[in-house]
């Protein structure tokens, strides 16, 4: 890990971070692991004050999330998360608060009220499914100066569904289990969803990288590679900003 990010994870400024995923993308698990915990964080409103858990609950089935609620976890302060719970299907609304979020807070002119980087996270226990609409109008519309990093989340499933692509085959079980792995790397780079995010006729604003996450369900999930990826992307001179001003 380099210096950078591993002073990213000791910030004792704000760093802001909108997440977006759909529903049972391991957004919250991915969180924990970045800021070392297995707490859930505290939620506060565009105000400051703390939400009641309950009212959280009662709030979310009815549709009231709000993007500007800050994620915070006590292990690590300096993380302050945003979430838009993605762009599904007839997702367009959700697309427009997500955009004048990014909007607003692109520019700022306070270091710590700003977004500094946007995680969109894409399940890959759900690879099969197209993009939406929606979905595919994020990368056409732009987020200003604020980087992409795409999360490949839960790897996993993908691993399990090469192996057994490999014993259906043919291939005797130990053997695929050793395969597994590259298999699914080519797996992963034959896929529409990786072509399409790079292709400019087709994702105007690309993504500045993507990172694949797996193993994240277990406790001692590492999140260094997202770290790198996330400071790598910012730049040196917004790094110099965060940790110097």
């Amino acid at each position: 890990m380099s210096v950078q990010a591993s002073r990213a994870k000791e910030l004792t400024r704000r760093f802001r971070i909108l997440v977006i995923g759909r529903a049972n993308a391991g957004k919250t698990t991915i969180l924990q692991r970045v800021c070392r915990s297995t707490e859930h964080p505290e939620i506060y409103d565009r105000d400051g004050a703390k939400v009641c858990k309950v009212m959280l609950a009662l709030q979310t089935p009815r549709g009231l999330h709000d993007i500007e609620n800050e994620m915070i976890f006590k292990s690590n302060p300096g993380f302050v998360f945003h979430d838009s719970r993605g762009f599904e299907a007839g997702g367009r609304d959700e697309l427009d608060k997500a955009t004048k979020f990014i909007a607003a807070r692109a520019n700022k002119m306070s270091l710590e009220d700003r977004l500094h980087a946007i995680w969109y996270c894409i399940p890959m226990d759900e690879h099969h499914r197209a993009f939406t609409a929606a979905e595919t109008g994020f990368f056409k519309s732009g987020t200003d100066s604020v980087p992409v990093i795409v999360l490949f989340t839960k790897m996993d499933a993908l691993y399990t569904e090469a192996f057994q692509q490999l014993t259906e085959g043919g291939m005797p079980e130990d053997k695929a289990c050793n395969e597994a792995a590259e298999h699914a790397k080519k797996m992963f780079g034959d896929m529409p969803h990786v072509k399409h995010l790079y292709a400019k006729n087709y994702t105007p604003y690309p993504p500045k990288c993507h990172v694949c996450l797996h193993e994240m369900h277990k406790p001692d999930g590492d999140g260094s590679a997202l770290i790198e990826a996330t400071t790598s992307a910012l730049g040196d001179d917004v790094l110099k900003q965060l940790f110097v001003s």
